[in-house]
């Protein structure tokens, strides 16, 4: 992995050396470059270990999305602000099967680093609604469901959102 500057200076010599091939009249080589300058570019925003452990995730393979999310050494340095938040999310989910309380951790953490997407989001607080459920704290279950409702905008977790509240009607 490449630390976040060193993609973003990868990408700036690509675009230098594309815009001169261009004035080299070499114009097909300097587009070729300069389109190959988006891969650091976007590599910059979605870190590589990261969409590999989703891949692993989508798979229900945890533990080849634990081994690249070792990959990462130094979170806070390697990874922007969101990646921080996706870094966490992840990690929640996978430790939300075995340890709730340092699942729960991670997942308040990814919310205030913030996630891009709604629907990660709401899944992120349905978790912790569980979590908090599981430890009898309704009033703050009931707050994230309320909350994981309104930012499931496509109605994906509408069935899981309904059961956890069946739930809370035991307790």
């Amino acid at each position: 992995m490449f630390n976040k500057i060193i993609k973003l200076i990868i990408a700036g010599l690509l675009i230098i050396a594309g815009v001169w091939q261009i004035v080299d009249k070499e114009t097909g080589n300097g587009i070729f470059l300069i389109l190959l300058s988006a891969i650091p570019i976007f590599l910059y925003f979605k870190n590589e270990f990261i969409l590999l452990a989703f891949l692993k995730l989508r798979k229900q393979d945890f533990e080849g999305a634990k081994k690249w999310l070792a990959y990462i050494k130094n979170p806070e340095s390697a990874l922007v602000r969101k990646q921080q938040g996706y870094f966490n999310y992840l990690h929640g989910i996978m430790l939300s099967q075995t340890n709730l309380i340092q699942a729960e951790k991670h997942f308040k953490k990814a919310i205030e680093l913030g996630l891009s997407m709604d629907m990660d989001l709401a899944v992120a607080k349905l978790n912790l609604a569980g979590v908090a459920m599981s430890r009898r704290r309704k009033l703050e279950a009931t707050n994230l469901l309320n909350e994981a409702k309104k930012l499931d905008k496509q109605g994906m977790l509408k069935e899981q959102i309904s059961m956890m509240k069946e739930q809370m009607k035991k307790i």
